[in-house]
Order: structure tokens, then sequence, then C-alpha cells
């Protein structure tokens, strides 16, 4: 049995280094190529501003997240959702950065100690050398809307 996990986060900003925070993070599962229809959904209170840029790209306020739990307040969730099975994540250094930050503010070690982490933007690079690779660009390429 293959058991996949589809992730994707929505942060503050673009550095955890610079203390930015995840605001979003959805997971949906696949056994054996087939969503299953179990998926993890939350939004996350982020306890700072959020950059206008970021803002801009996902449309979440602070405002709209002050009430939504803390990460620590779901990540053993998340990790026991994820746990055992193999992580599909376009651009993973960024998401599995964040996700790492929000770990080691709570002690819990690596995302990645958990799962294996597959990066579908370096797969898909290596499927289209030279070519645009956002997830626009393969949406189009592969008619999926």
């Amino acid at each position: 049995m293959l058991r996949q996990i589809i992730l994707d986060t929505e942060t503050t900003g673009l550095t955890p280094e610079d203390g930015h925070r995840i605001v979003e993070i959805g997971c949906l599962e696949v056994v054996d190529r087939r969503v299953t229809g179990r998926h993890l959904h939350v939004y996350l209170n982020p306890e700072r501003e959020i950059d206008e840029g970021a803002a801009a790209v996902h449309g979440l306020t602070l405002e709209r997240l002050r009430d939504e739990p803390r990460f620590a307040e779901v990540a053993d969730r998340l990790l026991e959702f994820v746990a055992g099975a193999e992580v599909l994540i376009h651009n993973a250094s960024f998401d599995v950065g964040f996700l790492d930050a929000e770990l080691g503010r709570l002690g819990r070690g690596r995302f990645a100690s958990v799962c294996t982490v597959r990066d579908t933007l370096a797969l898909a690079r290596e499927l289209h050398p030279g070519k645009r690779n956002s997830l626009d660009a393969l949406c189009e390429r592969y008619g999926v809307s």
C-alpha cells in the first residue's frame, strides 16, 4: 500500500528566520493513487501581523485568524496525519522550513522525522527542464482546472 499526503501551507511571509509563521495547512490523503476522502485542513493564529504580499496571495488577515488555534494546538494532529506517509509538497524546502521552525518552537524535532518528503517542484523540473514549473503552469500543462 502506497500512502501519500499532498500538503500545502500558507504563511505570514517568506522566511521563518524572520519570525514568519504558518497561517494555514491543508493535507489530502491518497492511497494507491486514489483520493481517500481523509484530509486535514486548519487555519492558524500566527500571533503576528501578515505581510502585505502574503495577504495578497492567500487573502487571510490577522483579524480573520485571531480566534483560530495556534500551531501548538494542532501539531499532534498534523504529525499523526502524516506519520509514515510519503508527503508530496511543491517547493518542499519552503513548507518544510516553516514546519520545522514551528516544531522547533515546541521542541518537537523536524517534520521529516515522521514521514518522507518528496518535492514535486524538483520532480517537475526533471520532467520539464527549462520550462515554467509553478503549480499554475503545471495545471495549465496538464489540463487541471
